[in-house]
């Protein structure tokens, strides 16, 4: 059973910074292609980065490039996403999603796991 599992979520200041982990188990994590997207209130779930299976190609969502970085530990299973200069903006449920392909997506419809999310609260 595929598991998904975030954290890292919180409450942060406008100009802070937080960084999410996703920790999957029952999976080959290194032969998946990995993916964050976020949803806000009222608005539809968005690609927000990806990354290869072995790290070495990395997708972004062109609002946060450069204020976002997603990377990948395949010794522990586990995906991060970090998060500066957070905006109010930034405020979502953000989840994490695994592909089984090697390579880097920005469609929801093309990821085959998904965790249950962690909330990021940005204030101004």
């Amino acid at each position: 059973q595929v598991q998904l599992v975030e954290s890292g979520g919180g409450l942060v200041q406008d100009g802070g910074s937080l960084r999410l982990s996703c920790a999957a188990s029952g999976m080959p994590f290194s032969s998946y292609a990995m993916g964050w997207f976020r949803q806000a209130p009222g608005k539809e779930r968005e690609f927000v980065a990806a990354i290869t299976w072995s790290g070495s190609s990395r997708l972004y969502s062109d609002s946060m490039a450069g204020r976002f970085t997603i990377s990948r530990d395949n010794a522990k299973n586990t995906v991060y996403l970090q998060m500066n200069s957070l905006k109010p903006e930034d405020t979502a449920v953000y989840y994490c999603a695994a592909r089984n392909s090697g390579s880097t997506n920005n469609r929801e419809v093309n990821y085959d796991y998904w965790g249950q999310g962690t909330q990021v609260t940005v204030s101004s």
